[in-house]
């Protein structure tokens, strides 16, 4: 694991700890965070980083509390921001 990876998963952890304690601001600057170090050394993001987070307005997703999520009869789960953003994955 590089060092760009290790802080990515160490900005993860980060922004689940301050969105649980109802902190969105700085959960918002630790997603934003990891998606710069993401683009400057070329890595991707691990899954549950991107289906944690809304590409729109930065925001750590936790269900129940800034998200909607909803399961489909099409086979796959909707997310909802409440910024009004919308992911679709399949299940």
């Amino acid at each position: 694991m590089s060092i760009a990876e290790e802080r990515i998963d160490r900005l993860h952890h980060l922004a689940r700890e301050a969105a649980s304690d109802r902190d969105h601001d700085v959960a918002r600057e630790y997603v934003r965070l990891a998606r710069r170090v993401a683009e400057r050394n070329r890595c991707g993001l691990p899954k549950e980083f991107r289906r944690f987070t809304c590409d729109e307005c930065d925001a750590y997703l936790v269900p129940g509390v800034n998200a909607r999520v909803r399961t489909r009869p099409g086979g796959h789960v909707v997310v909802r921001c409440d910024c009004g953003a919308t992911k679709r994955y399949p299940y």
